[in-house]
């Protein structure tokens, strides 16, 4: 067999494998927006949805995982493409994590469902769905930037990630004067406090993402460091 004939092979592979990365981002996005959903309609049967596709996505990153793990013993990869293997098991990772915030905050639902509370919950539930807007838009553009290994959308998720976490500083400020003008809501205010933090959590994930998608094209590690030194690598 010849080299270029395993170099091709080896290429299929990678691709096939990114093609299941993205999927499996398609999948937790949808799982994100379905639970938001669920929470400002208060949908029990959406909710319960959201926690089935956690098994699909479970699924999917021990067989991505598993694959990954096949390719590098087969193949000893090097440089860039070791990287890229690298990289993507840290992506279906964070992924994984995504699905779990999701399946987080389908669980609220059927507890507020369960405590009966929902017809007190209309306006706080509305500035989530704002925050998880936000996330989502973020695990787009990231997943995005995946697809093409494009560092300068990377950059701009980078840029964006303290959107979110003001939102949900906003968003905390909110629920304790929430709590405090109707104390009867204070438990149910306090799973909505887990379902915020669930959703900027799904932004911090976009976040690391993006730094991944760095990491792979140039070679560095980004983490931990400004955003400003970060582009002035990705320039």
């Amino acid at each position: 067999m010849t080299e270029k004939h395993l170099s091709t092979q080896f290429d299929s592979e990678l691709s096939g494998i990114s093609t299941r990365v993205l999927e499996m981002g398609g999948l937790v996005e949808s799982q994100v927006a379905q639970a938001v959903y669920a929470l400002s309609n208060f949908s029990g049967d959406i909710a319960t949805q959201v926690l089935k596709q956690e098994e699909r996505v479970n699924a999917m990153e021990m067989e991505i995982d598993r694959d990954l793990s096949s390719i590098i013993a087969r193949r000893q990869p090097t440089a860039r493409d070791l990287r890229l293997l690298i990289a993507v098991s840290k992506t279906i990772g964070n992924l994984e994590r995504i699905g779990d915030e999701a399946a987080r905050i389908a669980r609220t639902v059927q507890r507020l469902l369960n405590t009966g509370v929902s017809s007190r919950l209309r306006l706080p539930v509305g500035d989530l769905s704002f925050e998880a807007e936000l996330a989502t838009k973020q695990l787009r553009k990231a997943l995005d930037a995946f697809a093409r290994l494009d560092t300068s959308a990377a950059l701009e998720v980078l840029k964006h990630d303290d959107q979110i976490d003001q939102e949900f500083d906003g968003l905390m400020r909110k629920l304790i004067t929430y709590m405090m003008e109707d104390p009867r809501t204070i438990s149910s205010a306090i799973d909505l406090v887990f379902v915020a933090k669930a959703i900027e959590r799904v932004g911090d994930h976009a976040k690391n993402l993006a730094e991944v998608i760095i990491y792979i094209v140039k070679g560095t590690d980004v983490r931990h460091n400004p955003v400003e030194a970060v582009e002035t690598l990705v320039r």
